[in-house]
């Protein structure tokens, strides 16, 4: 229930599972269409994942980690055929949004997945109930399709998605970022040593160091907990001594 939630919908869509299927169609050999059960049924994987949205500010709320399982993405376009000079899919949700991925980040050998599960449980409708895209490394307006039923294989020359439409970039790989949790912004401390921590994330990447500088001072490298994979946030401790007065803490990774 913290997880954060963003898309264009005032009113939930309610998709029944037994009457769920997903259409994989456009660029490809043969058309698929998967019943849930269907799905259910293939091998499915559980990787940990941070999401992000590109619309989230620096030290902002828009970015979570969630455990996902689901049925590898790339398997079930191959399983359709793709056909030579397609670079797109385009995919749909039970709400009409359409969102843009890149083909060839799903096909590179990360874990993107049709997911049916977040943290040991069943999708939320809040978060794509039944399924939803995930595609590690990709800012979710290109990648994280929720409520989808549909998987367009096409070209960005013969086809533009909901956000594209209207300026945003096709392709969007998520930036390194690094965010403060603690302390909160204008939080009253004590002098002394105080602990500075947070997260830092590089989907698909993988963070490698952590700085952290107060009052525009040198850089100090943080201590760093131990990698979850490369496509999940990891969490970062800095000792810092605080002298009396107001103060400004940056972090970089």
């Amino acid at each position: 229930d913290l997880f954060y939630r963003v898309d264009t919908d005032l009113v939930l869509p309610q998709v029944p599972p037994d009457s769920w299927t997903l259409l994989i169609d456009g660029m490809v050999a043969r058309p698929v269409q998967i019943t849930f059960g269907e799905l259910l049924r293939m091998p499915l994987t559980e990787t940990d994942i941070t999401l992000v949205c590109v619309s989230n500010q620096v030290g902002g709320p828009y970015a979570g980690n969630a455990r996902w399982l689901g049925v590898p993405l790339a398997g079930l376009l191959r399983r359709a055929g793709i056909r030579a000079n397609a670079d797109q899919v385009l995919s749909t949700g039970a709400d009409g949004i359409t969102i843009s991925t890149p083909l060839a980040t799903i096909l590179d050998g990360r874990d993107a997945l049709i997911a049916v599960g977040m943290n040991g449980q069943p999708l939320p409708v809040a978060h794509g109930f039944p399924a939803r895209m995930v595609v590690p490394g990709l800012y979710g307006y290109v990648s994280a399709t929720k409520w989808v039923t549909r998987l367009t294989v096409t070209t960005f020359a013969g086809q533009r998605a909901y956000w594209t439409q209207r300026g945003y970039a096709a392709r969007a790989p998520v930036k390194t970022e690094s965010r403060i949790d603690v302390p909160r912004p204008l939080a009253r401390i004590s002098a002394g040593p105080v602990t500075v921590a947070g997260v830092a994330w590089a989907p698909a990447r993988g963070v490698a160091a952590v700085e952290v500088s107060a009052d525009g001072g040198p850089w100090h490298a943080a201590r760093l907990a131990a990698a979850d994979g490369i496509d999940t946030w990891r969490q970062w401790v800095w000792t810092w001594d605080a002298d009396p007065g107001l103060h400004q803490l940056r972090v970089r990774a």
